[in-house]
């Protein structure tokens, strides 16, 4: 703030503000959301003393994005050739460093260095991914790389804020499993039935399942909840029925990844972006609809929103594309493969007109036999995207602000964007 206030235009600044201030209302909702289940006596009176810090923090939100920002800038890579050549890593994003990049190619059993081994055999230091968590240094400034060898590890893991930093590197989706059964219907809140949680900045993980086996009648059961900044997944599985992947809040990305589940099953109010994964559905309860996103945002202001891009719906289930969780839910879907299991008309309701005229849901250029766009809904919030400078928008390099903190990214992301 005080580089800002002294007149330094640094966009790193700016984009840090605006994710912090947003994730700032994000957890207030959170703790409210917390009550769910209970006579909310409790509730009405922690709601009065945080009304006071919502207003404070949606003012200065709301007065620093008028005075710095337009919804949609131009980028400032503009007319920056497209590299279509660049390899699948290229597409790595510039703030993973050299050495954080060489990791992710790096085979973990061909000598890739590592600061701790987990096995659960006991051919490592630790038997537990907790354990080496919690022995992993905190507020580290270095990267600090868990090693998880192939095995199914029955934790429930929960990252603090503390423990920054950190890199997850497994032997392969399905090989290097963690698994729980938390669910809502054992009396957890749904931000506590994670079976992993990340909230130090700095995380990244590859190669890995994150499971949540619940299963659809005992409802949300989250199997990976994310408030990392900055955090990045790489080849890694996240499987659950309702709410399995809670994107909560602040920057993530998600490259060529596996997300499956019944309801609402890529929830919460973070910047995301997911790039070249694959939707699966699961069955639902009898009654249910299949919906795979439920963004967040609820306020304009908030620089928080799923964009899907270059990504498969592999729907075998009657499906939606998302509904409004709260009033300004933002999502959009670009180049990405739906198949014929996705419902005409597209998005489904909350309740009622609820947010329908608020939202901001968007479709460029998708294909397949779903993504057919003459019987979509036509509510005001609801826009098809004919515009590539408008789609470009939600890329990684402009959406989780790629000007100001992924410095390189603008060739290498836009790249993505077919127009």
């Amino acid at each position: 703030m005080n580089k800002i206030r002294g007149g330094d235009n640094n966009e790193h600044y700016e984009g840090n503000l605006k994710a912090w201030l947003s994730a700032a209302l994000s957890n207030q909702d959170t703790c409210l959301e917390g009550f769910e289940g209970t006579d909310r006596r409790l509730e009405d009176f922690v709601r009065g003393s945080l009304k006071q810090v919502t207003q404070l923090i949606g003012n200065v939100l709301a007065l620093y994005t008028q005075l710095h920002s337009l919804p949609f800038k131009p980028p400032r890579d503009h007319g920056t050739p497209v590299n279509k050549s660049s390899s699948s890593d290229d597409h790595l994003p510039a703030w993973i460093s050299e050495g954080d990049q060489e990791l992710l190619r790096s085979n973990p059993q061909s000598g890739m260095h590592a600061d701790a081994i987990v096995a659960a055999d006991g051919s490592g230091k630790y038997r537990t991914i907790t354990e080496a968590v919690n022995a992993a240094p905190n507020y580290s400034s270095k990267r600090y790389v868990i090693y998880v060898k192939k095995g199914v590890y029955k934790e429930n893991i929960d990252m603090k804020k503390k423990k920054t930093n950190i890199m997850f590197v497994g032997d392969g989706i399905g090989q290097t499993v963690v698994t729980g059964r938390r669910n809502f219907m054992q009396g957890w809140t749904t931000f506590r039935t994670a079976t992993v949680a990340v909230s130090g900045k700095g995380f990244i993980a590859r190669d890995m399942t994150f499971r949540n086996t619940a299963g659809p009648e005992n409802h949300q059961g989250v199997a990976l909840r994310v408030d990392s900044d900055q955090s990045a997944f790489f080849r890694c599985s996240m499987e659950g029925y309702q709410d399995t992947l809670y994107a909560h809040s602040l920057r993530q990305f998600y490259r060529e990844c596996s997300i499956y589940g019944t309801i609402d099953f890529i929830f919460g109010n973070g910047a995301a972006v997911l790039q070249n994964c694959k939707i699966y559905t699961r069955v639902p309860l009898s009654l249910q609809k299949v919906t795979i996103t439920a963004q967040g945002r609820k306020n304009p202001h908030q620089s928080t929103g799923f964009a899907i891009q270059d990504s498969y719906v592999l729907a075998t289930q009657p499906t939606y594309l998302g509904r409004p969780w709260k009033q300004y839910s933002r999502t959009v879907f670009m180049n990405t493969y739906m198949s014929g299991l996705v419902q005409p008309r597209g998005w489904l309701e909350w309740y009622g007109n609820f947010a329908l005229g608020t939202l901001w849901y968007g479709e460029y250029k998708n294909y397949g036999p779903g993504a057919l766009l003459t019987g979509r809904v036509k509510w005001p919030g609801y826009h098809i995207i004919k515009d590539a400078a408008a789609a470009s928008f939600f890329t990684v390099g402009r959406f989780i602000d790629g000007r100001a903190w992924l410095p390189s990214t603008g060739v290498k992301f836009t790249a993505g964007l077919r127009n």
